[in-house]
């Protein structure tokens, strides 16, 4: 190519896609034909299913599938407006309700998923010269959302938080500092260290936000979530999460003081300009969260999934890195023979998802598998002597 002569955006793109191919980095969508917890059929093949987030086995419950019947016949298929102009339905109205009731808190407001709730939330309550303090190993959405606020994003080491104290330590006292985190790690399993996190918050005169996607409807005495847990809810400003894992539909939730949820109500810009949820999808949210408040079995079951299937990949040697929850990784590195033993595994019967980067860093591509309570545990000893097999196979194991 001659200098100063550019190439065509489309040859561009096309020498860009060829790169992703070269380092095994190309994603491809294939289709679900069914969908029956806990076995898929792709691509004609019958799969175990351990890669949704539906971990409670509630995306199927016909509780949910009733009352979503229910509200399209009562109000129809689409909102057809965003909430501030006339798509707020009255099921906005009692799920809200259930939802702040649920969360022991002031108010609440549904969003559309939780990739929008995030880049809303944060780019609402910071601005050019504030600060922001996020987690490494959060989610795609918290990373969006610090670029799109425009204010100075600080990533602090993976559950570092001394590096956090560091960086907290240089930033102007007047400045608005935020602090940000999931509180189960998506792609590794772990949690966040909440306590130092609400410490350093107060410390430093910090908003904390927690994205509590992969542990609303877990843990907490009723599904609350992990500050519930841990009993910090009330030292947490904003708890984000999800309706669309283990609460099984879809949609995302954020609750905190009043002022606050006023104040988002006013700024969000991806709540302000976005066509609300359809009906049917909020009254699926309304009847999940009465159902995992009172449906404690399926978290101890889940629980025990989950721990038979940490302890079982890591007794045969496999990479868990250090996964405490029903995520479970296997760490292989190198994305080529990640591939490989994905392929190996769906040949065996097992829905197994190749994950690379940039979701994960380089040199870290994995298998993320995800155990729900709709498993059973024979169903789990299989999959577990299968990965095992494939593993030694493909000398990930030895």
């Amino acid at each position: 190519m001659k200098k100063g002569k550019h190439l065509y955006w489309g040859e561009e793109i096309k020498a860009e896609l060829a790169h992703l191919e070269d380092i095994s980095q190309k994603r491809h969508l294939f289709t679900t034909e069914s969908a029956d917890q806990p076995w898929l059929l792709i691509n004609g093949r019958k799969m175990l299913n351990l890669a949704s987030n539906n971990y409670l086995g509630l995306s199927g419950d016909e509780r949910l599938k009733e009352a979503m019947i229910e509200a399209v016949n009562t109000y129809g298929a689409g909102a057809t407006a965003s909430r501030l102009i006339v798509g707020n339905h009255p099921l906005y109205e009692k799920a809200e309700t259930a939802l702040v009731n649920w969360k022991k808190a002031e108010a609440g407001l549904i969003l559309g998923s939780g990739y929008t709730a995030n880049i809303g939330i944060i780019s609402a309550l910071v601005h050019r010269d504030d600060y922001i303090f996020s987690d490494k190993f959060n989610h795609a959405s918290i990373v969006d959302g610090a670029v799109l606020s425009r204010a100075k994003h600080q990533r602090y080491r993976h559950n570092d938080l001394n590096h956090l104290e560091a960086l907290l330590k240089k930033a102007p006292i007047e400045q608005r500092k935020l602090i940000v985190t999931d509180t189960i790690f998506s792609m590794d399993g772990d949690f966040a260290h909440l306590e130092g996190l609400v410490l350093l918050k107060e410390h430093y005169n910090a908003i904390l936000i927690i994205d509590e996607a992969h542990a609303s409807g877990i843990y907490g005495e009723k599904g609350e979530g992990y500050a519930h847990h841990l009993k910090l809810e009330d030292k947490v400003d904003i708890q984000m999460g999800t309706f669309s894992k283990a609460l099984g539909s879809f949609g995302a939730y954020v609750v905190g003081k009043k002022w606050v949820i006023d104040y988002l109500t006013n700024r969000m810009r991806g709540f302000i300009y976005s066509t609300a949820l359809p009906p049917a999808v909020v009254a699926a949210a309304e009847t999940a969260i009465e159902i995992v408040q009172y449906e404690a079995e399926r978290r101890t079951l889940l629980q025990k999934h989950a721990e038979y299937f940490r302890g079982a990949l890591a007794d045969f040697g496999f990479n868990i890195n250090g996964s405490q929850s029903h995520i479970v990784p296997i760490v292989i590195g190198e994305n080529e023979i990640t591939i490989k033993v994905a392929d190996r595994l769906q040949k065996e019967g097992i829905a197994a998802i190749p994950v690379r980067p940039p979701t994960v860093p380089e040199n870290e591509a994995r298998i993320r598998f995800t155990v729900t309570a709709a498993h059973t545990k024979q169903e789990l000893e299989w999959a577990v002597e299968k990965i095992a097999l494939v593993g030694k196979e493909m000398g990930v194991i030895i």
